[in-house]
Formats: C-alpha cells, structure tokens, sequence
C-alpha cells in the first residue's frame, strides 16, 4: 500500500463558459487489477470478467473489463476536467461496441453538443476508443454544469491498492486433486521441520501416500520437537541422507513408489541418484525442472523452466526443456500454452546466443519438432508478460503479454527470476523435475511446508496423467 502525494489543478468551467463544441479528454490503460477492484467495488464477480480460467473458454477468449468500467471514466472526465468540480450527472445512455481487454489503451472524449439555459443543462457525446482508434463504447451525458468558478490545487492522497489472495490460489490448488487417490511418494531425507510437515500435510490433505527415507530416530525426533503426527505413515530407515536418496529411488524402480520428494539433503545427492545411468530414473528426454507459479498481478499461471537442473542449455537440450513444459502445461489444463523464449533483447542479435536459439527453437516448432503449445521469441522479459510493453514496441505476437511459459537461457537467469517472483511479488510456487520415470518434488531446503504441498499438488497431477498413459 502506497500513496501519492502529486498534486492535482483542478479548474472547472461554469455553464457560461461551455461553447459547443469544446471537447476534454482523458487516456487509461486497463490492467488486471483495474478489473479485480471493479469486480470488489461492485460486487460483480461475473466469472467471464473477471475469471482467467473462465474468460479462457469464453467468447473473447480472455479476461475483458466490465462495461461500466469505461462508462465511470467518462464520469471521471465529466467530474474532473469538464465541466469539472461541481457538476452533476444527471442523465447517461451507453452503447458498448467491443469489448475492452487487459491492455487496452481507451481514450474518452466527452465534447460539449446542446446547451438548455432554463436549467443549466449540458449534453455531451461521449466516445471511447482502444489504441486501434476503434470505438468500445459511444454515448450521451446530460449533466448540470456548475455556475460558480472553482480553480485549485488539490493534494490528491490516493492508496494504491492490491488485492493479495494467495490463501484462495492455494485453495484453488488444493481442489484440483481433491477426489483423487493419493500417490506413493518416497521422500528422501525429511529430517527438518519443514520437509516433514510439507509430506506429512500433503498426506493428510489426500495428496500423496509418503514413504518417508531417512534415520528413522532422527525422524521420530523432528516430528516429537514440533508436534508432527506420524500416524499411519510408513518409515524406511537409512543411515544418511546419500542412502536416503538410493533407497528412496530403489522404491521408485520396483514399483512401491510413483513419485520422488526431496526432503532436506542437498539436491545434488538426490538428482546423483537420478541420472545414474545404472539405477537411475532416466529417459530418453532431457530431465529438467519447472516452476509452477500463480503470481497475483499476472492473469495467467507461469510456467519457468530450466531454472534448477541446466545450467547453461543447449539448443537441444532447450528444445527438450521446452517440450517437457508443454507436455506439463498440458497436464495442468493448459491445451496449447503460450511459450516465450526469453532474451535481454526481442531481436535476433548474432552477438547474443540465446536470440539465435530463440530464433531455431521457433523455426523447430513450425517444423513440429516442437509440439503442442505456440512459440515466440527471443522476447525480452517485458514484453512476454506485459501486453503494454509489447504494443509500445510494437511486437504483434500471440505469446507477447500472454506468456504461460518462460524458457529461461540459463540456470542463473531463471532461478533469479523465479526467487523474485516467489519473494517480493508474493507468488505461490510449486516447483518439479519432468524427463524422469516419475515426476519428482524438488524444492529448496528454504521453501516452506505450503511450496512443498502445491508441489506434490502438480506432481499428483502428473503421476495421475502417467497412470492414464501407461507411464508408470
């Protein structure tokens, strides 16, 4: 929450003043929380509104502002610059020609047509805009103009205002495995609080069946010292946390397990026991990880990927990267997900590499070495998730401003990224490894008990999506 203290010059003019003809306009660009507010302030919660997932299958195939959100700010014109201070609305009547979307730059114009002097009447066309110079909504005010004269400087305190609703994402999250089976999860090591309570939660919410490997007295001890309930979960014991990562991969191997949690040994010690070429998980896909992200003043989930295992990728291996992100997207109910291949620049430069493999990744995708999701890049980070960024650079893309996948040029870049969202945009996070046999929860020994339960959420998802293939 922030204020503005600028000042604002507020001169009306008075009915004698207003010539026919004159004219007063104001510019706004409609951002996602403009339509969550509307929706708060008028209790219109109209799911075609102000719903992502709704707006998705609807008609305009994304989220649009309710109508009367332009219809107030012709109001504000009319309040604010002309007439200005101590006008009265008196009568409106609106036509809304398109729909305004996340992005949209209106212009309203409100221009002075017929005075009444028996009354102090004024009516006014009303015209609003987009970027494209085509009408969203036309109209007419009647309004009582002022007839004292009012000019001043006015402090306008004005609160910004969020709305954080990281407890209902949650929720959200936690319903799309609700009424499913639980998956048997070995989780390596879960010798700290808050490994423990991430795979005992997710157990008691239904999530997963844990089989938790590690010392089992040390175990024991953790969930004694914080008052973590082991009831009917089954303890393999181990001697340290390298056994704890072997055995916990055996059981996936044999079967007892369909998905792998890491606990809080180093993720090295686990992922060595993964990609053992001998007893370990792989196939023939390159293994990577993604970052399932539901961050509040974005209109979409993100999808970050490789920003844990590959530290600087190779065009192939990014292709690999890239199509075991969609296949997840895919699994989380995303059909054919918007991918942006990320660079520090949105031309292709010979002198940045990843520009050039952003370049072949798109040309490999119209060759259907890539599939099931629409690539664009290289796009700068701006433009993937700014709308508003791209129409200033004028980058006409499907992906631009709507990315569902970021790829990442390297390991650094993404694990930046996806700290700061995590951090200081408060965005909730899941995090897990694709390309194994199984998918497998990896996450910092730092996360908390809620990012390991939305993990095991996606990696439920996917061991359900195995069984239904003949994956498992």
């Amino acid at each position: 929450m922030h204020e503005s203290n600028e000042q604002l010059h507020l001169v009306n003019k008075t009915y004698d003043e207003i010539q026919i003809g004159d004219t007063a306009s104001l510019v706004r660009t409609l951002m996602p929380e403009d339509v969550k507010l509307f929706a708060v302030l008028t209790g219109d919660f109209n799911p075609g509104l102000a719903d992502p997932a709704y707006s998705e299958s609807g008609m305009f195939r994304e989220v649009i502002a309710h109508g009367m959100w332009s219809g107030s700010l012709i109001s504000t014109v009319l309040g604010t610059q002309f007439p200005g201070p101590g006008t009265t609305l008196i009568d409106q009547s609106l036509h809304f020609a398109r729909p305004v979307t996340i992005g949209d730059i209106v212009t309203v114009t409100v221009t002075a047509k017929q005075k009444f002097d028996h009354n102090q009447h004024v009516i006014f066309d009303c015209v609003c805009t987009n970027q494209e110079g085509l009408q969203v909504v036309r109209g007419t005010a009647e309004v009582l103009a002022p007839t004292e004269k009012i000019s001043r400087l006015q402090d306008s305190h004005r609160p910004g205002v969020s709305i954080d609703d990281k407890h209902e994402r949650y929720t959200r999250l936690l319903a799309r495995v609700k009424g499913l089976e639980p998956i048997p999860t070995a989780v390596a090591h879960p010798c700290d609080q808050e490994s423990l309570k991430g795979a005992v939660f997710a157990f008691q919410e239904g999530i997963i069946e844990p089989i938790l490997v590690g010392p089992e007295a040390k175990i024991r001890s953790v969930a004694e010292e914080f008052g973590i309930d082991l009831h009917g979960i089954r303890i393999v014991n181990a001697r340290h946390s390298h056994d704890s990562a072997a055995i916990a991969v055996s059981l996936v191997r044999t079967g007892d397990a369909e998905a792998l949690m890491k606990g809080s040994l180093h993720t090295d010690e686990l992922m060595s026991e993964v990609v053992s070429r001998a007893n370990g998980l792989r196939t023939s896909r390159r293994i990577s990880h993604v970052f399932v992200m539901e961050v509040p003043t974005y209109h979409r989930p993100l999808l970050i990927t490789d920003a844990a295992i590959n530290i600087a990728p190779t065009l192939e291996e990014k292709m690999h990267i890239i199509q075991n992100a969609i296949d997840l997207a895919h699994i989380i109910g995303i059909p054919e997900p918007k991918v942006a291949i990320l660079s520090a620049v949105e031309t292709v430069n010979p002198k940045i590499q990843s520009t050039l493999d952003a370049a072949a990744l798109c040309k490999m995708a119209d060759r259907g070495q890539i599939k099931g999701g629409i690539l664009d890049g290289p796009l700068a980070f701006d433009n993937a998730v700014s709308i508003i960024a791209a129409k200033t650079k004028g980058i006409k893309s499907a992906v631009a401003g709507h990315a569902e996948i970021l790829v990442v040029p390297d390991l650094e870049s993404g694990n930046m990224l996806a700290k700061q969202l995590e951090y200081l945009a408060n965005a909730l996070t899941a995090g897990i490894v694709l390309g194994t046999r199984v998918p497998i929860v990896l996450t910092s020994r730092a996360d908390t008990a809620e990012t390991r339960i939305a993990s095991c959420v996606i990696a439920a998802l996917v061991a359900h999506h195995n069984r239904k293939t003949g994956n498992v």
